[in-house]
C-alpha cells in the first residue's frame, strides 16, 4: 500500500479508529512520550512488558518490544484501511479480548499460537511485506 493510499483511507473509511488513535497519540505526548516513525505510522514507545496496539496511524508499543511488533501493529493499521468502521468489530475488540485472556491466563498451554487467529496473521503479514516494500523504496 503506497502512502497516499495509506494516509486517504486512514482519514476517511477508517477515521472512528483513526481518531481514536489521535487522542490517545495526544495524551502520551502530553505526558512527555516522544514519537518516531514505523513506515507510515506513529509509534509512541510507553512503559514495559505489554506489547502493542495500534489505532490506525498511530502504533502504541511497549519500549522492550522487538521492531517485528511495531510492523505487526502497521499492519493492524493497514487492515483499519480495508475494514474501516467495522475495523473495531471485526479486529480490534476480538483482538484485544484474545490479548487480555492469553495474558490472564499465562499458566495455561494453548494449543494455538497467537498469531494462528486470521486478523493476527493477516496483521504480520501486511506488516512486513510493507516493511520490505518501504525498504525497498528508499
Amino acid at each position: 500500500m503506497r502512502a497516499f493510499l495509506f494516509y486517504l483511507l486512514s482519514f476517511t473509511w477508517g477515521l472512528p479508529i483513526t481518531a481514536a488513535g489521535f487522542i490517545c497519540a495526544v495524551f502520551v505526548r502530553l505526558c512527555g512520550v516522544r514519537s518516531d516513525r514505523v513506515g507510515y505510522c506513529r509509534r509512541f514507545r510507553v512503559g514495559r512488558g505489554w506489547g502493542g496496539f495500534s489505532l490506525g496511524p498511530f502504533v502504541f508499543v511497549g519500549e522492550d518490544e522487538p521492531e517485528s511488533t511495531a510492523w505487526h501493529e502497521h499492519g493492524h493499521g493497514i487492515q483499519n484501511c480495508f475494514f474501516g468502521p467495522f475495523m473495531i468489530f471485526l479486529v480490534s475488540i476480538p483482538s484485544a479480548v484474545r490479548y487480555w485472556y492469553r495474558r490472564l491466563n499465562e499458566n495455561k498451554r494453548f494449543r494455538h499460537a497467537y498469531g494462528d487467529i486470521w486478523f493476527e496473521a493477516q496483521a504480520t503479514r501486511l506488516g512486513e511485506k510493507q516493511r520490505g516494500r518501504i525498504g525497498r523504496d528508499k
